[in-house]
């Protein structure tokens, strides 16, 4: 009788890699203790997953599935600059903080295979910049805004969010924060952030 996927398992499969990957990260991370956390055996962690690496990729498109549309639609809607910049940053510092280990996946896969990205494009929820670009240059030529490249400036918003998530053990060293004192810093990032973009480009 032919085997079949169990939903139920496959979550408890990915909940499991996403929390020893989370600890262990990618390298240090060993199928066997995957199987113990999902409270399987080996084999059967093998009929779902062939290899680490192709468990990695499920649970790193798992959550990203989650926070692309999320921002595609904030990027795509009819809001001002100014809205989007909020928003973006609240879902996205919000959504971080759940998955704290994401932007660490996405820089070890990166480095590891260039290539994967392009299939996280072809999901439909990768996130697209055309109307983000219009945009800025609508409220660029009603001079609300200064002059400034929609580029550069998408990068400045994803930078300024991500860093506090990669460069975790760095900035809570340079500030001297121990686990809860960083916790409430990043909370305050929601708004920092954006305030700061938002001041930043305004015209004034």
């Amino acid at each position: 009788m032919k085997k079949t996927k169990d939903e139920n398992t496959e979550e408890q499969i990915l909940n499991a890699a996403k929390n020893v990957f989370q600890t262990k990260g990618m390298e240090g991370a060993r199928m066997q203790e995957i199987a113990d956390k999902a409270g399987i055996n080996k084999a059967m962690l093998h009929y779902y997953y062939r290899s680490k690496q192709l468990l990695f990729e499920a649970v790193f498109k798992n959550a990203f599935s989650l926070l692309a549309p999320q921002l595609n639609a904030i990027l795509n809607d009819d809001s001002s600059l100014e809205d989007k910049i909020k928003n973006f940053t609240m879902d996205y510092t919000s959504f971080m903080i759940k998955h704290p280990y994401l932007p660490n996946f996405i820089i070890q896969e990166l480095n590891r295979n260039e290539d994967f990205i392009l299939k996280l494009k072809e999901n439909t929820g990768f996130p697209n910049l055309e109307k983000f670009k219009e945009k800025v240059a609508e409220e660029i030529n009603q001079g609300m805004i200064r002059p400034i490249d929609a580029d550069q400036l998408f990068v400045n918003i994803i930078a300024l969010n991500i860093f506090p998530f990669l460069g975790k053990p760095l900035i809570k060293a340079f500030t001297n924060k121990d686990e809860k004192a960083y916790k409430i810093f990043v909370e305050k990032r929601k708004t920092e952030v954006s305030n700061f973009i938002i001041n930043s480009i305004k015209q004034h």
